[in-house]
């Protein structure tokens, strides 16, 4: 019987596929839930997350932090905002040191980052879907495909 080449194709990465990558769940960008800003797009994201953008509306400065660059969220992350592989950005950030800016914090664990984030004013991070709660607020949404989304949380979360 002869196989067709796509379907073997399909069947070799389908079997190869990393379980983390398969399994990946959606991330949530977020920030300290008392600060008040409206839904952040994909393109001010990556300004932030490319220290493009350094302060919000109201004058704080903005604090990203990410998470490492060998991890599956990191990867999801910096291909759905930045739209660039994590270790595509090493040149990038090579040139920016020597206008003396410097990458985004990276912090061990999505626990570490939801810490950091709950904390510290001005800033924002991303975390895994499950790991949410009351000490930040959600500003936008990584789907498990990269796909972005607008926060949907109700508006009586998103109030001071």
């Amino acid at each position: 019987m002869r196989r067709s080449p796509l379907l073997l194709a399909c069947l070799v990465l389908g079997f190869y596929a990393p379980a983390s990558m398969a399994q990946q769940q959606p991330l949530l960008a977020v920030i300290e839930p008392a600060f008040s800003h409206h839904p952040l797009s994909r393109t001010k994201l990556a300004a932030i997350y490319l220290r493009e953008r350094f302060h919000w509306s109201d004058g704080t400065k903005i604090e990203p932090v990410n998470l490492p660059a060998d991890g599956a969220a990191r990867l999801l992350f910096s291909r759905a905002v930045l739209g660039r592989e994590p270790q595509d950005l090493e040149p990038y950030w090579n040139r920016r040191y020597f206008d003396g800016i410097l990458p985004p914090y990276v912090l061990h664990s999505p626990q570490a980052v939801l810490r950091f984030v709950a904390r510290t004013r001005g800033a924002v991070g991303y975390i895994p879907y499950d790991m949410v709660d009351a000490r930040v607020r959600v500003v936008l949404i990584v789907t498990a495909h990269g796909h972005l989304r607008a926060s949907a949380a109700p508006p009586s979360s998103q109030s001071r």
